[in-house]
């Protein structure tokens, strides 16, 4: 398992929902945070190590020895939203690239977790904004689609260098082929 790199094609895969908590689900959820942690980042969706579950993580304190500020959220939806606020984000899958983004500045949320319970969270500030990140990815949709237009455009040399450094990944065979990568993931769909 592996945090993939922009463009991806998991990066845009539309998530399905998880049907069951089992082993192997935990399992995934621990590299999850491992990978995560490794990073230095706070929150980790699924696609981003090239699963298509309606799963993310997060740990605002974004320490592994933290493990009281560890979150599963499983099958996530917002219940509310209100107000806007900007702010610069950043994203793993982008290494290195940070830009002003314009989110809910309070949403509430509610998942599950990986004992099968649901939750209820009303969140705003780095919270809010970081579950609505990661819960943008679960549906395809990425940090610089949200950037506000003139950092979106004052990025776009960085992006296309993301892409083009991915298609030589893909030449040299570190990456299978989109269409390879997208059956990949259809095949992975919870059933």
């Amino acid at each position: 398992m592996e945090v993939v790199p922009f463009p991806h094609p998991a990066l845009r895969y539309e998530s399905k929902p998880i049907k069951a908590i089992d082993p192997d689900l935990e399992r995934v959820v621990a590299e999850m945070f491992d990978l995560m942690y490794a990073a230095k980042g706070i929150g980790l969706a699924a696609n981003q190590v090239a699963l298509p579950y309606r799963l993310f993580i997060m740990n605002l304190a974004g320490d592994a020895a933290e493990k009281t500020e560890e979150l599963v959220f499983i099958n996530p939806r917002f219940l509310r939203r209100k107000g806007t606020a900007e702010a610069e984000e950043g994203c793993l899958s982008f290494p290195g690239l940070y830009g002003q983004v314009k989110r809910s500045a309070k949403v509430t949320i509610e998942a599950f977790n990986l004992k099968g319970e649901c939750f209820e969270y009303a969140l705003d500030e780095l919270a809010g904004r970081a579950v609505q990140h990661e819960a943008d990815h679960l549906d395809g949709v990425l940090f610089i689609d949200r950037m506000v237009d003139e950092d979106r455009r004052a990025k776009a040399g960085i992006v296309a260098d993301y892409e083009a450094q991915f298609r030589r990944w893909q030449a040299d065979g570190r990456y299978p082929s989109d269409d390879e990568i997208r059956r990949q993931l259809k095949a992975l769909e919870p059933q």
